[in-house]
């Protein structure tokens, strides 16, 4: 922001409070005004002469947060005082205590957990544990504000994310795609969970970005007069209906159209579906018709005049989603031959849609609050993740996406019990959801009265009967066919039950080895003896020892070569020499050589990337095989233990979860003079016809002179496909062949497959 003086600062933080306190009082929360007052003054001095990396007075941030609280969420004093001190105890002297003894028990309480849970999977080690996170969840089942209230402040920071080093753009952008956007979702807060992606997705692409935004505005003019021709005869029909309601367009965010584009594999101009039109219409105030009934009443409506989706209706009247979100959408064929999705809604269920489960406070009857109960649903499952004990942060998080970010079906049990269950989940996500031991013991299941196995998957309205014998135990590969959160999460458990003894007992054969040999261990020798028993973790190690399936003895002195022999005892020796050289305070030469390597980057500058120079100088990158990026891709650097900067495509999945919790060792890095060649995958279908593969080989060997390092192609009926790799110097290269091979008779689609892992 440009230089202000003292006043003009003064003015600035003095107005943005003012539009607080404004917005507040518009709302119907009680009149609170004075502590919110006392609070803003409290926070104004802790925080004086404090400034944000952006150059402003840090006191605009918690205002910003708590105008976020305010208005976007809908929360009231407590809550706002909460985000005004938010960073008080953490950044500054004063303490919970300080802020109890100023403001009360309940907004110390908040404040307490707002400052226990910064840092960790939200902060600089963000790879170091995931136990900040659970202390955040196990929050929300005491007091769901302290995380509404976080996301209130990752809103905001997303909102300034410009005045950030680079790399620091890819952590937050990545952590907040990762998490936030997923935990906002769950929570129905629909808005901020839009915005959230769309401003990841401007720092993590924003040539892309931009390219999307100019192309909705060049389209919006004939976007508008499509939607009015669609729009007026459904006016004027809830007009005669005498219905007092408001009608508008909601165009597609600018992250869904890109990720549609990307999954799709389609252009931008073959999105037909860039807006959606809302109705949100008011319930009589006599009573006379209900939510329900209105809602059809309005399908009734369109369908005699719009012809609709036989398998695109959705009524989420009747049995909201689990985080409360409640409408009819019913898809109409418009005028101009496309699909339009309409959402039909009531004031109450638009609230509820928008701002989530704090609109839901202000809807409550005597305290006894139907869709509370369906948050009280999701927190005991999240609670059941949380007594997991997983020791690793990424298992941990990966189980908890299961449950924040899924489309849902609902099953019904025999008795009739109504399930609520991410889109994909099998009989068996049934048996572990209604009791861990009907899991453990599950056999089959019968789905509308047929006899299916563990793994079928259901669907939306399916009756579910859980079959079980107690001869059956859990399988490991059980996992691979569950998609709940709460059934991986007791598979695992009882896995590690039925384990432990013989991983105890491994243990005590490892260490007894170590006693003998005099030997001491540290981790980074422990990581590569796993390598050689080619086992993922010291629990399986332990657990091949203990069930005899491996053996250090005959390791060494058996089934190997004196080479494979040598290389262990020198990992044992070193382990011990490592262990011994650290407790001296002295530093291996290979401890040396890491840290050199380490040191040779600056994760704060933005790194170029270069070839080989033929004088000796070394590609300062190696290329990520989960995606295999290409010059023209937006990339970034992940600085490995090894030294070694390993990139990434933005959007590779390992990338996604890298920038979640290893935000320490990411680099923002550019394309300089990269002149080798790299392999891209491309996909060719289209009609088939002879000699339809001279002529692409042709065009990719003769015309553009590029090397084939595959090809598979395969033709059903008149339809073909084709998967290509090609050695391909840039992304610019790549757009040309594709060009190329789309002028080809029979051709319809040409384009790179981005990401192969």
């Amino acid at each position: 922001m440009p230089q202000l003086s003292l006043e003009q600062e003064q003015a600035l933080i003095e107005r943005e409070y003012a539009e607080l306190i404004e917005g507040y009082l518009a709302s119907n929360h009680r009149r609170k005004v004075d502590i919110i007052e006392r609070a803003f003054k409290f926070a104004r001095k802790a925080h004086s002469g404090v400034r944000r990396r952006s150059g402003e007075p840090y006191i605009l941030h918690p205002i910003a947060v708590a105008r976020i609280v305010s208005r976007e969420i809908g929360l009231g004093s407590t809550s706002i005082c909460a985000a005004l001190l938010h960073d008080v105890v953490e950044d500054t002297d004063y303490t919970v205590e300080d802020i109890e003894q100023q403001f009360g028990p309940k907004i110390a309480e908040l404040v307490e957990g707002l400052t226990k849970i910064s840092g960790g999977i939200f902060g600089a080690r963000a790879s170091a544990q995931a136990e900040n996170f659970r202390k955040l969840l196990l929050t929300m089942s005491h007091d769901i504000r302290v995380v509404l209230i976080k996301m209130a402040d990752r809103l905001h920071n997303m909102r300034t994310l410009g005045s950030m080093a680079p790399n620091k753009q890819y952590k937050i952008a990545g952590e907040t795609l990762y998490i936030y956007a997923p935990l906002a979702h769950r929570l129905g807060l629909f808005a901020i969970k839009t915005e959230l992606e769309d401003l990841s997705f401007k720092y993590e692409h924003p040539a892309d970005y931009s390219h999307i935004c100019s192309l909705l505005k060049d389209t919006e003019e004939k976007r508008e007069a499509v939607y009015k021709d669609f729009a007026k005869p459904i006016h004027e029909r809830l007009h005669e209906m005498g219905l007092s309601y408001e009608a508008k367009a909601r165009v597609k965010s600018v992250y869904s159209i890109w990720r549609k584009m990307e999954t799709k594999h389609v252009p931008f101009e073959e999105i037909y579906d860039l807006y959606a039109m809302r109705i949100i219409f008011d319930t009589p105030a006599d009573g006379s018709v209900g939510e329900k009934e209105m809602c059809y009443r309005i399908y009734a409506a369109l369908t005699d005049l719009y012809r609709p989706h036989p398998e695109r209706t959705r009524d989420w009247v009747s049995v909201p989603k689990a985080n409360g979100y409640s409408a009819l959408h019913v898809t109409l064929m418009g005028p101009d031959g496309n699909w339009v999705e309409v959402q039909i809604r009531s004031r109450r269920m638009d609230e509820i849609a928008e701002k989530g489960f704090a609109a839901h406070w202000k809807y409550k009857i005597g305290g006894n609050v139907e869709e509370e109960n369906e948050l009280t649903v999701w927190l005991r499952t999240i609670k059941d993740i949380l007594d997991d004990p997983t020791p690793n942060s990424l298992d941990f998080l990966d189980t908890l996406k299961l449950n924040l970010f899924s489309s849902e079906i609902v099953v019904f049990t025999p008795d009739g019990e109504l399930l609520t269950l991410p889109a994909g989940a099998t009989v068996l996500d049934v048996a572990y959801t209604l009791h861990s031991e009907l899991g453990n013991h599950c056999i089959a299941g019968k789905v509308n009265h047929k006899l299916v196995g563990l793994s079928h998957q259901l669907n939306s309205g399916d009756q579910v009967e859980v079959l079980t014998s107690r001869t059956q135990t859990p399988k490991p590969e059980w996992a691979t066919f569950l998609s709940t959160a709460k059934a991986k999460s007791r598979l695992r458990k009882e896995l590690r039950r039925v384990r432990q003894p013989f991983v105890e007992r491994g243990s005590t054969i490892f260490n007894q080895f170590l006693a003998d040999n005099n030997i001491t261990l540290n981790n980074d020798v422990l990581t590569k003896i796993l390598g050689r028993y080619q086992v993922p973790s010291r629990d399986e190690l332990f657990y091949q020892l203990g069930t005899g399936q491996a053996s250090i003895d005959d390791y060494l002195n058996v089934n190997t070569s004196s080479r494979a022999r040598s290389l262990v005892s020198r990992l044992l020796k070193l382990g011990s020499s490592l262990t011994k050289s650290k407790k001296s305070g002295k530093k291996s030469v290979e401890d040396n050589d890491a840290d050199r390597n380490v040191r040779a980057i600056d994760t704060h500058q933005i790194i170029e990337l270069h070839d080989a120079d033929g004088n000796g100088g070394e590609a300062n990158y190696v290329v990520a095989p989960c995606c295999r990026p290409i010059p023209g891709d937006d990339v970034m650097g992940y600085l490995r233990a090894d030294g070694n900067l390993e990139i990434h495509a933005l959007t590779c999945p390992e990338a996604e979860k890298l920038k979640a919790t290893h935000g320490d060792r990411l680099v923002a890095v550019k394309w300089r003079d990269v002149r080798r060649d790299f392999v891209a995958c491309l996909h060719v279908e289209g009609i088939d016809r002879r000699g339809l593969l001279k002529e692409l080989t042709g065009v990719i060997t003769s015309q553009h002179d590029i090397d084939m390092r595959r090809l598979n192609i395969e033709a059903s009926g008149e339809v073909f496909t084709c998967e290509i790799d090609a050695k391909v110097s840039d992304t610019s290269q790549v757009d040309a062949l594709c060009s190329a091979l789309l002028k080809i008779k029979g051709v319809k689609r040409a384009e790179r497959i981005r990401t192969t892992a």
